[in-house]
Parts: C-alpha cells; sequence; structure tokens
C-alpha cells in the first residue's frame, strides 16, 4: 500500500476533523467528532479530515471483501448463485422475510442445513436467518463445504476460510496478512483492525472494475440495494437514489465507507463515539461536497434518514481538504 510511513508524512495527513453538532433549538446539545479519507485504488490520500491513518476495525463494511472466497472458489458459480444471492453476502439486513430467503437459498443449493449457522438467533426471532449477518455466513458455509474445509470451526480465525479472506485483503493492501489484527465482530466472525485510509483504499478498488471478482460483488450490490440494508435504511436508501452508481456499506460504532462506480475513489468515515446519526450525516455532507448525487436525492436522503423531532436539527462543521504533495 503506497501510504506514506514517515511520522512527518503523517502529519500531513491530519487535518481538522469534522463536527457534528445536535442542535436543540439555538442551542448545541452534543457534539460528535468524525474522521474521513478519500482515497485512490494506488493508496493515494486525496482528501481527508482528522486522521487519515485513525486505527479501528473495519467491522460489517469488511463483508463485500469476505465474500470474495465465495466467489474465487467457484462455490456461486456451482451452486448458480446469482446476483441478489452474492448482494445477500455483503449485506447488514434487517432481518425481514425476503433476506433470509436469499440466505437459505444459497444453504439450500449447498445442501447445508441452517443448523450450522453460529451467527446469533436475534432477540424475538426464531432463527439465525434472521441474524444481519446470515448471508455472510451462510456464503462462509457454502464455501467450505465447496473445498472441503471444516464447517464446525468456520469462525475461527486459523481457519483456512478465515486466512484466505485476510490474503485477499492483503493483496489489495499489499501489506502482508500476518501483519493484520483481528478481532471478533458481534456476529462471531473476524474483524480486522485498519486505518481509514486502508478502508477507503479497498472501496476504491471495489468501485473499479479491473478486478473481475470485486466487479461481479460490486454490481451485485448495486443492482439489488433493497437486500444491503433495507427498506428506509441508510445503505439501500443511498444506493436507489444515486441511480446505482454509489456503493454505499456501512458498520458498527461509527463506521461508513462509500465508492462511486467506475471512479476508482473510496471513502471512509469513522464517528469516534460511533454515533450512526453523526455519521450518516457526515456521509451526505462529504457526498454533497463531492458532488456524487443530485441536490434533490440528498435533499430526500436527509428528510428520510435523518429523522429528529421538532426543533432539533444536525449540522455538520467543516470540509473535506486536498492534500498538498
Amino acid at each position: 500500500m503506497n501510504i506514506p510511513n514517515s511520522l512527518a508524512s503523517y502529519e500531513r495527513l491530519r487535518s481538522a476533523p469534522l463536527t457534528v453538532n445536535l442542535n436543540r433549538g439555538s442551542s448545541v446539545e452534543s457534539t460528535h467528532r468524525v474522521h474521513a479519507v478519500v482515497s485512490d485504488e494506488k493508496g493515494r490520500v486525496l482528501l481527508n479530515a482528522g486522521q487519515a491513518d485513525y486505527l479501528t476495525f473495519i467491522r460489517s463494511a469488511l463483508k463485500p471483501f469476505q465474500a470474495l472466497p465465495f466467489i474465487n472458489s467457484g462455490t456461486a458459480e456451482k451452486i448458480a448463485c446469482r446476483d441478489k444471492g452474492i448482494a445477500i453476502c455483503c449485506s447488514s439486513h434487517n432481518g425481514s422475510t425476503k433476506h433470509a430467503r436469499e440466505a437459505f437459498k444459497i444453504l439450500w443449493s449447498s445442501d447445508l442445513n441452517v443448523d450450522l449457522l453460529q451467527c446469533p438467533i436475534p432477540k424475538g426471532c426464531r432463527s439465525p436467518l434472521e441474524h444481519n449477518c446470515s448471508g455472510k455466513h451462510s456464503a462462509f458455509l457454502a464455501t467450505c463445504k465447496k473445498m472441503k474445509w471444516p464447517l464446525d470451526n468456520y469462525l475461527d480465525g486459523k481457519h483456512p476460510l478465515q486466512l484466505e479472506i485476510f490474503r485477499r485483503v492483503s493483496e489489495l493492501l499489499g501489506q502482508p496478512y500476518e501483519e493484520f489484527i483481528a478481532a471478533r465482530d458481534d456476529c462471531g466472525a473476524p474483524t480486522i483492525l485498519l486505518n481509514l485510509s486502508q478502508m477507503s483504499v479497498l472501496y476504491a478498488h471495489l468501485s473499479k472494475s479491473s478486478h473481475a471478482d470485486l466487479e461481479q460483488i460490486s454490481r451485485s450490490m448495486v443492482s439489488h440495494p433493497e437486500l444491503i440494508s433495507g427498506d428506509g435504511l441508510f445503505d439501500t436508501e443511498l444506493m436507489r437514489r444515486s441511480h446505482l452508481q454509489i456503493i454505499s456499506k456501512g458498520g458498527a460504532e461509527g463506521i461508513q465507507c462509500m465508492a462511486k462506480v467506475g471512479d476508482g475513489l473510496g471513502i471512509a468515515i469513522k464517528v469516534e463515539d460511533g454515533s450512526k446519526r453523526a455519521k450518516h450525516a457526515v456521509a451526505l455532507h462529504i457526498l454533497r461536497q463531492l458532488d456524487w448525487i443530485t441536490p434533490s436525492a440528498l435533499q430526500e436522503l436527509e428528510e428520510q434518514i435523518l429523522l429528529l423531532s421538532p426543533g432539533v436539527q444536525l449540522e455538520v462543521k467543516g470540509q473535506l481538504k486536498f492534500q498538498q504533495n
């Protein structure tokens, strides 16, 4: 990865973070600090606010890359998994019937039992298929069966599946996967500790068509935005209103990643306190600055996503700044 590692260079990649104020009437009630970065697929930081090297877990924004072994192993092709199935592998869905059905199709086509899923059963639900990561876990199991890898410990960080995911991510970043620090995500799968510039590089790669497997994944995501999160939720609604030109995938604790199809640019956002409302506000603020979406679409998203009580508003302060060589 072509990101400077000297202290002086890193200092150059730091600027004032964005702030998101929750205003009640004329008073500021809460403030969130937010770091954001835009990079290209070569690892060059083009714009940033705050620390481009801010270190945090990528959480569910890793999902499109966790789907790579499902594609590369030939599993998706073998079970005739089309764009909908690939999209559900990348999703953090809301557990609706249509989402659970797509995850189940992967298991059924692979002759696998639902009981093999190791994602939790959500509170008030009856099946792990209703968990927001069930698509990812179904693809994990299908891949393991195709490759004759163990099924009972597929979430172990040293399992061949997880090592293959680490290897593919390391290839995209140009960093040995042995250097990765991984930890258990809420669904039980490993997630990786990365800096924001690395996350934005991954999404820059996702936006390009130079990798056939990533192109297949990005096409599936934008072709079926309803499967990525759900009706009324940020990722789904943003992709719909961008006329399927923006790839959007959030993660827990204030992570949001985006890319524009074909541009080779990726965006990564981290809210220090993990606020969901702040990451959505900043995402729309950045999209406005980059002119990636029409003003009318932005207004619709703000009205739908940033739902607040009367007299309360979110205000984003600051701008992404261009880097100078």
